[in-house]
This record gives structure tokens, C-alpha cells and sequence, in this order.
């Protein structure tokens, strides 16, 4: 299975309108893919900002260019890019 995981910074201002738009995003994501979604942020801010990260699991083939159609089309009010870390199952050795 492929996992996707997005993190990037946002201004601490923001986050208070951002979050039910990333969740109605990855609500929407969730509905047409059938993928589990997650979304995170450390626990530390620093210069006002704060580094979050949207997690989605067991995506299909095809689903990175909805995810990146999907950001573009809500514009997420990110600082700099969004950061896509891809990471599948280890299978079991033979």
C-alpha cells in the first residue's frame, strides 16, 4: 500500500480558518478515492509560524494529481511549498 504525506508551513494567524478547509478537502478526498486521512501539526510555532502535514493512506494510482488539484482548487494559504513524502508497505521477507 502507498501512504502520501504533504507538510508545510502555515502563518499561527491562519490556522483557525485553515483547518475546517483542509478537512472539508480531505473529506472530499476521502469520498471519491476512498483513501484514510489524518492531519497533524508539531507541536512547536516558531517565528509564527507552524508546520502541519495532511496524511493519506492506502491512496490509488492517479492520486497525487487529485491531491495536487484539489490544493490548488481550495488555495490553501500555505508559506513556501507543500511537501510530498511518498512511503509504501515493507513487504515480508521470503
Amino acid at each position: 500500500m502507498t501512504d502520501v504525506h504533504v507538510y508545510y508551513r502555515v502563518a499561527s494567524a491562519d490556522t483557525a480558518g485553515l483547518r475546517p478547509k483542509i478537512l472539508a478537502m480531505q473529506a472530499e478526498l476521502a469520498s471519491r478515492y476512498g483513501v484514510s486521512t489524518a492531519l497533524k501539526r508539531r507541536p512547536e510555532e516558531k517565528d509564527g509560524q507552524q508546520t502541519w502535514m495532511e496524511s493519506y493512506f492506502a491512496v490509488p494510482e492517479g492520486f497525487l494529481a487529485a491531491l495536487s488539484h484539489a490544493s490548488e482548487q481550495w488555495q490553501l494559504p500555505v508559506i513556501g511549498e507543500r511537501h510530498v513524502e511518498i512511503f509504501v508497505d515493507i513487504p515480508e521477507c521470503a
